[in-house]
C-alpha cells in the first residue's frame, strides 16, 4: 500500500489549500484516514481524522477552519485549509489504517504518506 500526499505549496495568511491524500495498493477497506503536520522543532501532532461513518475529528487550533473528508470510491482522503495562519506552516503527512488481505485473510496496518510542505507567509 502507497500514500501520495500533494497539494502543499505557499500562501499568505488567510488563504487557501487543499490537501489531497491517495491510497493505493492492495486495499480491501480503509478504517480511517488522517492528516499530521510537523512544524520545524516541533513534535508530530494530529490535525483532522476521517473514520468509518464519515465521523470527524480536528484539533482544537484547526476546528471551523480545516475540513477533512474522503472520496471512498478513489481512497483518497482531503483536507481542505481555509484562513491559513502562518502557524499553520508544517510538513503535513497522511496516515491510513488499511485493511489489506494476507494469510490470515485480512490485517490491519497503519501507512505514511511522504509529507507536503505546506508555508503561510504574514
Amino acid at each position: 500500500v502507497q500514500l501520495q500526499a500533494s497539494g502543499g505549496g505557499l500562501v499568505q495568511a488567510g488563504g487557501a489549500l487543499r490537501l489531497a491524500c491517495a491510497a493505493s495498493g492492495r486495499i480491501l477497506s480503509i478504517n480511517r484516514m488522517a492528516w499530521y503536520r510537523q512544524a520545524p522543532g516541533k513534535q508530530r501532532e494530529l490535525v483532522a481524522t476521517y473514520t468509518n461513518g464519515g465521523v470527524t475529528n480536528y484539533a482544537d487550533s484547526v476546528k471551523g477552519r480545516f475540513t477533512v473528508s474522503r472520496d471512498d470510491a478513489k481512497n483518497t482522503a482531503y483536507l481542505q485549509m481555509n484562513s491559513l495562519k502562518p502557524e499553520d506552516t508544517a510538513v503535513y503527512y497522511c496516515n491510513a489504517e488499511v485493511r489489506i488481505p494476507t494469510m490470515a485473510l485480512a490485517s490491519t496496518y497503519s501507512y505514511w504518506g511522504q509529507g507536503t510542505q505546506v508555508t503561510v507567509s504574514s
